[in-house]
C-alpha cells in the first residue's frame, strides 16, 4: 500500500529528500484509490505546509515534538509495555516478522518505530496491512488526541491512519484519559527526570532501585504505559 509507504516517510526524521520530492508525493496520494478525498486533501495540505518552511525549523520542531517525554513516542512498544521485560521479547518477535518478509533493518533501528511498522506493512496484501493497522489503533488514538491537544500538524497523519484501519475506538474515553494526564514534556517535568538521573548516578547501585522500576516511577501519575484497554474491544493485541 502505497499510502503507507507514504505516510511512514511523513513520520521519519524530515530531510531535504522530502522538499525535494514533495511534487511528486502528492501527485502520488491524488491517485489514491483507498483514500478519501478530504484525507488526500489533507495529506497534501500537510506536505505543503510542512515543506513551505525551512527544512532546519522542521527538524526542530520534529525533535521536540517527538523526542520529549514518552506521551508521543513514536516506538509502539514504548505505549504497550513501557520498560517491562516484556518489551525486549515483544522487539524480537516483531523483528522475526519483518525478516520472514524480506526486510533487514540497520543496526540502528528499533523494529517497534511506527514509520518502520508502516513500511513492513505497506509491503504486505492490503488485508493484511490494514489488520496490522488494526493492530495497533489504540496507540494511534491516543497519539492522535495528544497532537490535537497540542494542536500539533503531525494528527492529521494519525487520523487518517485511524479511518484506514476501520476500528471502532471508544474516543470519549480517549478523550477523558488526555484531560486526565499530566503533560510529561514541560520543563518543569522534564527537569525532574534529569534530576532523578542525577541522584541514580551518585547513588549506591547496591541499594537503588533497578532502572525499570524508576523509570516508570517518574512518570508516575502522567502517562500510563498500558494503552490498549480503551478500545471498544475485539482489537487484537500489538505484535508481540
Amino acid at each position: 500500500m502505497k499510502e503507507l509507504l507514504i505516510i511512514s516517510r511523513l513520520l521519519e526524521y524530515p530531510d531535504a529528500a522530502l522538499w525535494q520530492h514533495h511534487q511528486e508525493v502528492q501527485d502520488v496520494l491524488a491517485e489514491s484509490d483507498i483514500l478519501a478525498k478530504d484525507d488526500i486533501q489533507s495529506l497534501c495540505g500537510f506536505v505543503t505546509e510542512l515543506t513551505a518552511q525551512d527544512v532546519l525549523d522542521v527538524q526542530a520542531a520534529y525533535s521536540e515534538q517527538f523526542d520529549r517525554g514518552r506521551a508521543t513516542s513514536l516506538l509502539l512498544f514504548e505505549h504497550v509495555h513501557g520498560e517491562s521485560r516484556d518489551r525486549g521479547q515483544a522487539m524480537v518477535d516483531l523483528m522475526a516478522q519483518y525478516e520472514q518478509h524480506g526486510l533487514e533493518l540497520d543496526s540502528r533501528e528499533l523494529p517497534d518505530h511506527l514509520p518502520l511498522y508502516l513500511e513492513y506493512l505497506a509491503q504486505l496484501p492490503r488485508e493484511d496491512a490494514l489488520g496490522g493497522l488494526q493492530d495497533v489503533a489504540p496507540i494511534l488514538a491516543l497519539l492522535s488526541a495528544r497532537l490535537q491537544q497540542r494542536e500539533n500538524r503531525y494528527a492529521v497523519l494519525f487520523d487518517v491512519l485511524l479511518k484506514l484501519a476501520s476500528t471502532e475506538i471508544d474516543k470519549a474515553k480517549v478523550a477523558e484519559k488526555i484531560a486526565e494526564e499530566a503533560r510529561d514534556d514541560t520543563p518543569q517535568a522534564l527537569d525532574a527526570v534529569w534530576e532523578e538521573e542525577q541522584v541514580k548516578f551518585f547513588a549506591d547501585q547496591g541499594c537503588a532501585e533497578s532502572d525499570i522500576t524508576a523509570h516508570q516511577r517518574r512518570f508516575a501519575g502522567a502517562v500510563a504505559p498500558q494503552y490498549l484497554n480503551i478500545s471498544t474491544g475485539g482489537e487484537r493485541e500489538c505484535n508481540s
